[in-house]
């Protein structure tokens, strides 16, 4: 009768998928001597492996001879030696706990085992420096470094446990191929979870964790491994900057690490354990991980802003944009490619033909006219995205509009319309247009080309002025591809254009409502879960007849919350009752006024002495000229507030500024002007005022 460890293994065997590669490599190297050395992190399958290994073995008629470190005493008298002439396999399994002995194993024990055996040690580490600095070793010895499973050995091994199809994608992301959280991952769907991230696990993250890092000396180095996970790479400045003076010690114990990998811009952890650790600190400690994130993303706009050339700060950017990317819920983000050394350059006149004929291609003559206009009235706005061999494979432009550009593009048209409508320009002020973008192979779908286009936008974020009034984005075809991921980063869609009978959405971000420093803390809530309030602001007419409308009810609380300027920036930044602050704001915004406008507005609405028609002749003015001159009045104190509101000031500055900056001299709240006033108005400006 099998016995329960047979039907175990029987089990574990269907189950096993992939790796034929590695199994490959052991069939040729059975019935000889030598070592393989296989490493890698911990549940990416080493012991899985090994037990494919020894049914091979056993099917060849050879006993194989299976051995964990995890079950020995330390010690020379450990391990097995085995005897005899015939072919034997030793398996040596968590050789990271043999690791005090390594010398020991390569000087002594090793070469005293039959010429005829063949070893396999795995463990999480591989050989070190004194394994592959000896030349005999290096002949004997082959080293397989396991990693995760591919999309096709993933996908093959949901299959094989019977998860519903529909699932298999959103589980393939969540365990990024990681065998021991794909395990993880079936065995929560068998439970009648349907995982969203690692924090839906059974356990939780934290449990995952303790397969994939093991023991942790303390908590400072704890510390190490968040910002490790939460910022994109990590130097050991980058370290000093959130933990403190040891950042020395704590990088050098991170590049000790299995699952930390080394690149040119310094240390990064594997997916999955950069997951598993964002995914348990947010749930362990959710103000520690929102803290941690704020100060990332600091650290992270200045290593941008200290990089030397755009293509150093678009390697870094395209590194967070892929990262972030395949985080996202998003699908238009989540589906960004690696570059594949595909990079960003200027344009140059040999690449105008290539330009105009993928766009030609792509979206029609008539598009592609409008690039070769671009082409020759803004060339330095384009860039070229090349193959590593300098050949020209996908665009993307940004043109700075003015009003002279007006009448050649329906696309940016559009755009500066909007802008023009909801918050014009003032002299200096740029107004940002993503216009085109496209990559010859692939068009406007997932492509290097692509991950470089949105790269490109994120910095041009990161680096932008205080000139900048306004970010447009016309250049992407797909609205509902493109509408959530770009609502998400703070663009609103506003409109759209069309080119070549294609329609293109427009989105619209007003960086004088919200400026960098306050847009990456909104980011920031939206990654940290914090609630977010609406940014998108009111158009200038609706702003307009919403100062109109609060005249009118000021002195009506009912109607007065529900006045649209209560969720303006200007109120909400401001301590205090909305409406009171409101009111604030038009009493101190009237008293910056002109003395006659200052007045009527006090008499007409702040503090009303009657019908309009008694402030009228209160002001010895006819009643059509008094209708003249309160709106003009209520004209100058709209404008007066919008540009307050589009400066960002909060609502208190907005107050202490009107006070102290006012027209005509007014100071405070309570300042009146004499009908002799109104009077001197009327005089210089005129019926029509």
């Amino acid at each position: 009768m099998p016995s329960l460890g047979h039907t175990l293994r029987e089990l574990r065997r269907c189950s096993f998928t992939g790796r034929d590669e590695e199994v490959a490599v052991f069939r040729e190297a059975l019935g000889g001597p030598g070592v393989l050395f296989v490493h890698g992190p911990g549940g990416v399958g080493k012991s899985a492996l090994l037990d494919v290994f020894a049914g091979i073995a056993t099917e060849k008629g050879l006993a194989p001879v299976r051995v964990d470190a995890r079950h020995l005493t330390l010690g020379r008298e450990a391990l097995p030696v085995p005897t005899g002439d015939e072919p034997a396999v030793l398996l040596i399994d968590t050789y990271e706990l043999l690791e005090p002995l390594d010398d020991w194993v390569r000087e002594h024990y090793l070469p005293s085992l039959p010429a005829s055996c063949l070893v396999v040690i795995a463990g999480r580490r591989g050989p070190g420096p004194r394994w592959r600095a000896d030349p005999a070793w290096r002949t004997v010895m082959r080293v397989v470094a396991l990693g995760n499973l591919s999309a096709a050995e993933g996908l093959a091994y949901l299959t094989s446990q019977d998860v519903p199809a529909e699932s298999h994608e959103q589980l393939l992301k969540i365990s990024r191929g990681h065998p021991l959280t794909l395990s993880m991952v079936v065995d929560a769907v068998r439970r009648g979870v349907e995982p969203r991230s690692l924090a839906d696990l059974p356990g939780g993250a934290g449990g995952l964790l303790t397969q994939l890092i093991g023991e942790v000396p303390s908590a400072r180095h704890r510390t190490a491994l968040e910002v490790c996970a939460l910022v994109l790479v990590t130097t050991e400045d980058v370290l000093r900057s959130m933990t403190g003076d040891d950042a020395g010690e704590l990088f050098a114990w991170l590049r000790t690490q299995v699952f930390v990998d080394e690149t040119p811009y310094g240390l990064h952890p594997h997916d999955v354990v950069r997951d598993a650790l964002v995914a348990d600190l947010r749930w362990r400690d959710p103000g520690r991980y929102a803290d941690l994130f704020r100060r990332k993303l600091t650290v992270f706009q200045g290593q941008v802003r200290a990089a030397a050339t755009e293509r150093e700060q678009l390697d870094l950017m395209v590194l967070t944009v892929a990262l972030n990317g395949a985080r996202s819920e998003f699908a238009a983000l989540a589906s960004l490619p690696p570059t594949m050394r595909t990079y960003a350059d200027a344009l140059t006149d040999g690449d105008r033909t290539s330009v105009v004929a993928m766009t030609a291609r792509w979206q029609g003559a008539e598009q592609a006219e409008l690039v070769a206009h671009w082409m020759r009235r803004r060339p330095e706005a384009f860039r070229v995205f090349r193959t590593e061999t300098g050949e020209p494979r996908g665009f993307g432009a940004c043109l700075d509009l003015t009003e002279a550009d007006l009448g050649a593009d329906p696309g940016a048209d559009a755009m500066w319309e909007h802008a023009e409508k909801h918050g014009p320009p003032r002299a200096g002020e740029r107004v940002r247009a993503w216009r085109f973008f496209l990559d010859r192979d692939h068009g406007q779908r997932p492509s290097p080309s692509l991950t470089l286009f949105v790269a490109w936008q994120m910095l041009d974020v990161i680096l932008l002025g205080d000139d900048t009034a306004w970010s447009l984005v016309g250049a992407f075809g797909d609205g509902e591809l493109w509408t959530p991921a770009l609502e998400s980063l703070g663009f609103r869609a506003v409109g759209d254009h069309t080119a070549g009978g294609s329609r293109f959405p427009v989105f619209a971000h007003d960086w004088r409502r919200t400026g960098v420093a306050e847009y990456t803390e909104l980011l920031h809530a939206r990654q940290t879960g914090r609630p977010v309030l609406d940014e998108a602001g009111l158009s200038r007419p609706e702003f307009t007849e919403a100062v109109r409308a609060a005249l009118r009810t000021l002195h009506t609380p009912e109607l007065l919350r529900s006045n649209p300027l209560l969720q303006s920036r200007m109120v909400r930044r401001a301590a205090g009752a909305p409406a009171d602050t409101l009111r604030e704001l038009l009493t101190d915004a009237a008293a910056a006024l002109k003395p006659g406008f200052s007045e009527l507005i006090d008499r007409t609405f702040l503090h009303p002495i009657g019908v309009q028609e008694r402030v009228a002749a209160s002001l010895h003015l006819s009643f059509n000229t008094f209708r003249r001159h309160r709106d003009k009045a209520i004209a100058q104190l709209t404008e007066s507030l919008w540009d307050r509101e589009n400066r960002q000031s909060t609502s208190r500055d907005l107050i202490s500024g009107l006070r102290a900056n006012g027209d005509g001299g007014a100071s405070g709240a309570s300042t009146r002007s004499s009908p002799a006033a109104i009077a001197t108005a009327r005089s210089h400006s005129g019926s029509d005022v």
